[in-house]
């Protein structure tokens, strides 16, 4: 029996977030949209707020089996084919939750968001590898962590990348009142990280926008030509950033010796959105995407500028190339596209 004939019963383990759209809302709305059952366990739901927990370890062993419990209870209850759950920073499920479940006869997949960091960013990749043994199958949303995993010999290993969702990311139309707070020659939404400052504190001559959190740290440090909005923003903003702007630039986290692969979900985005992408030399990005085709690659902060002022200088040329790059997202890189992956992976023959 074909995949597309068959509903598949999928227990969605992860979390949302009050204030922006996370992507987990995406993830959910492609399994409803390609016809399967959804149950949703929120694995954020605590009995005790996180600043008891941090200071008291036994309560915070009892709060995550007490999450872990409530977990295979749900599975024994809803009975799902599958049970997906996502990257966590959390220690959610133990090894002993998930083989539980697996005896029930339900596959077990995660798939893994979270990139690896060195100090002082907080580092989860320990609980990743402790349980990753124990899965039926693991994605990987960056090929570093399939690195990291096959050399501690964990198989059943499948490189599973962002996306986007048309329906979300989209050219929405720019009003009058929406150039004036969102208009830019060139924008970035995404949070301050130091190799981004390197970067940005250079482009002072453009018509820069820049809106993320924690950038007020360095607001007075910039030129007053450059708009700076220490904020974080929901998907019914960005996407009129995208829309407005001429150049959208993408620059990856990079953090320490641990590399970083994965292609950031905004590339996805800001190319479904129709907008002219100019990215840094992030590996993942360029096995899937064409540099001139689909966006551009920069090298370093003198080549970046160089191809500001020639794409800037070349409207028709950056639009040709944001019209490939959406037509290219948009054929192989929804999160349709990924859910069916998921799907079709974890049972193979036998659906």
């Amino acid at each position: 029996m074909k995949r597309d004939e068959e509903t598949v019963r999928i227990l969605f383990v992860g979390h949302h977030m009050p204030h922006y759209t996370h992507t987990n809302v995406y993830r959910e709305k492609a399994i409803k949209e390609l016809g399967h059952e959804l149950s949703f366990f929120d694995d954020r739901g605590f009995r005790l707020p996180g600043r008891i927990r941090d200071r008291i370890d036994c309560l915070q062993k009892w709060d995550f089996q007490r999450l872990n419990n409530k977990l295979v209870n749900v599975a024994r209850l809803e009975k799902p084919r599958l049970c997906l759950v996502m990257g966590t920073r959390l220690m959610l499920p133990l090894p002993q939750c998930l083989e539980q479940i697996k005896a029930m006869g339900i596959k077990v997949v995660t798939w893994i968001t979270d990139p690896p960091h060195d100090p002082p960013y907080s580092d989860a990749f320990h609980f990743i590898r402790a349980t990753a043994p124990f899965y039926n199958h693991v994605f990987c949303a960056g090929t570093e962590a399939i690195d990291i995993l096959k050399d501690e010999g964990i198989g059943k290993i499948t490189w599973l990348p962002f996306a986007c969702d048309p329906d979300y990311h989209r050219k929405v139309p720019i009003t009058g009142e929406d150039k004036r707070e969102y208009g830019r020659d060139i924008a970035f939404v995404g949070a301050y990280y130091p190799n981004r400052w390197q970067i940005f504190r250079e482009l002072e001559e453009f018509d820069l926008g820049i809106w993320g959190p924690s950038w007020g740290k360095v607001a007075e440090r910039m030129n007053t030509s450059t708009h700076i909005k220490d904020v974080k923003i929901d998907v019914s903003q960005w996407v009129k950033i995208y829309s407005a702007a001429k150049i959208v630039i993408v620059t990856h986290f990079h953090g320490g010796k641990t590399p970083c692969y994965q292609a950031s979900p905004k590339i996805y985005e800001a190319l479904a959105c129709g907008s002219f992408v100019l990215v840094d030399n992030q590996k993942d990005v360029f096995s899937l995407f064409e540099n001139g085709k689909h966006l551009v690659l920069f090298d370093n902060i003198e080549d970046l500028k160089q191809k500001i002022r020639y794409y800037l200088k070349n409207p028709g040329e950056r639009k040709e190339i944001a019209e490939r790059g959406r037509q290219e997202v948009l054929a192989n890189h929804t999160y349709r596209h990924r859910i069916e992956r998921i799907i079709e992976t974890s049972f193979k023959s036998q659906i």
